[in-house]
């Protein structure tokens, strides 16, 4: 139990012994060599503001938004903090005692709290964008609406998907989809080969129409409120139907639904309800190992980059490079600092985009070195990123594909 006023778990701060092993696996630290903007660092600060030592003044906070929230100090911690929790905990305490900017506050407020959880005001928002493409006028905007504009895809598929579509062959069972907001708006493409993949090997796939945002922009961003209230939502959503699981496409949606139970655990109508949901809830890559699926193809050179809200935050590593290994063959390469941030880290790329992009050409400069001719990934922010990360380095020989269109690239899947 924490005491009245205190905002941070503090027995889960105090699991950090200061040992530092955590500074080296720190995307920010690395670029920046400051202790403040190292995971040991920030928990120091975190302290300082829980004990009073330090008020929510714009310095602290600047290191705590600086935070990429990518909880690659998780995996190399010995002691097993959980920084991620730490971090949401805290920036839930700055956003109800510190002031934003204008900007700020219409960007994370507005554009990212009221826009992006809501596929129909996305797609209504993105309309202008293809406007201004078509007719060549994106020198006439501010630097700011150009580089959110070059994180855009060129071209946007609608996700069609039916409440109900059954399965080729079995069927083994039902499985749960879920659609996210920025893959149903932007990959409905990738959404559609996620499906016929499960469909392939066997599972009637329910998508309900009731789910909403995972809520992973509000927890980020300190709205734990919010992000709850997605939770419900959601939970609500697939009880509906006997799943055998719970499949999502998109990694950092998936880390926030594997940890509902964590953040609806003090509310005792959800509290069960939500570790049983979470409990459910499965990437793709590790139900299509978990089913055996066996790919076959060789060709170009492959590389893989480790999203990290998969490799991170829920510890899948192995699988999805089994996945492309079996479709590359001889062909794949590895990647150096393959799970190192790209830079996406949610929305982290709109409200620091001078990191975001130092830390983007430093992984599509990874890739280039590789010689990879493909560079598989699991997360749309990722994509997104590095899609436009090779853009700007002119590597316009390199593709950047979701690993759901790679595997069903150019041969038969096997169930």
């Amino acid at each position: 139990m924490r005491a009245v006023g205190q905002f941070l778990d503090e027995p889960k701060a105090l699991a950090c012994v200061h040992c530092g092993l955590c500074l080296s696996a720190c995307p920010t630290y690395l670029e920046t060599g400051n202790e403040n903007d190292s995971p040991r660092g920030r928990i120091y600060l975190m302290r300082a503001m829980q004990s009073g030592q330090l008020g929510v003044g714009s310095v602290p906070v600047r290191h705590m938004d600086l935070c990429l929230g990518c909880r690659a100090c998780e995996t190399a911690c010995p002691s097993g903090v959980k920084y991620g929790t730490l971090l949401e905990e805290t920036r839930a305490h700055i956003e109800q005692h510190h002031g934003r900017g204008l900007f700020q506050w219409v960007l994370r407020r507005f554009i990212i709290g009221q826009v992006f959880p809501f596929p129909w005001r996305l797609r209504l928002a993105l309309l202008p964008v293809r406007v201004i493409r078509f007719l060549r006028l994106n020198f006439m905007l501010p630097k700011f609406a150009r580089e959110m504009m070059e994180l855009l895809p060129r071209s946007l598929v609608k996700s069609k998907l039916p409440i109900k579509r059954l399965a080729r062959v079995g069927p083994k069972g039902q499985v749960g989809f879920v659609e996210g907001c920025v893959m149903q708006v932007m990959f409905g493409d990738t959404n559609e080969s996620s499906v016929e993949l499960l469909n392939r090997d066997g599972w009637d796939v329910y998508t309900p129409k009731g789910q909403g945002c995972c809520g992973a922009l509000y927890a980020h961003s300190g709205q734990l409120a919010k992000a709850r209230d997605c939770a419900r939502r959601n939970i609500a959503a697939f009880e509906k139907q006997p799943l055998d699981a719970i499949i999502i496409n998109a990694a950092g949606c998936g880390a926030t639904l594997v940890e509902y139970g964590e953040l609806l655990k003090n509310d005792p109508a959800w509290s069960e309800r939500s570790k049983a949901f979470s409990g459910r809830v499965k990437d793709l890559v590790t139900w299509l190992e978990g089913s055996q699926f066996t790919v076959s193809g060789a060709g170009a050179k492959v590389t893989y980059h480790d999203a990290c809200h998969l490799a991170h935050a829920q510890g899948i590593v192995k699988e999805p490079r089994e996945l492309v290994k079996a479709k590359s063959g001889d062909g794949f390469v590895d990647l150096v600092e393959s799970d190192l941030c790209c830079g996406s880290a949610g929305s982290y790329n709109l409200t620091e985009p001078e990191m975001a992009n130092r830390l983007q050409a430093r992984k599509v400069q990874n890739i280039i070195e590789s010689g990879a001719e493909v560079v598989v990934t699991t997360n749309p922010g990722c994509l997104l990123q590095i899609q436009s990360g090779l853009r700007k380095a002119s590597a316009h020989h390199i593709r950047a594909v979701h690993i759901a269109d790679y595997l069903l690239e150019g041969g038969d899947v096997e169930g």
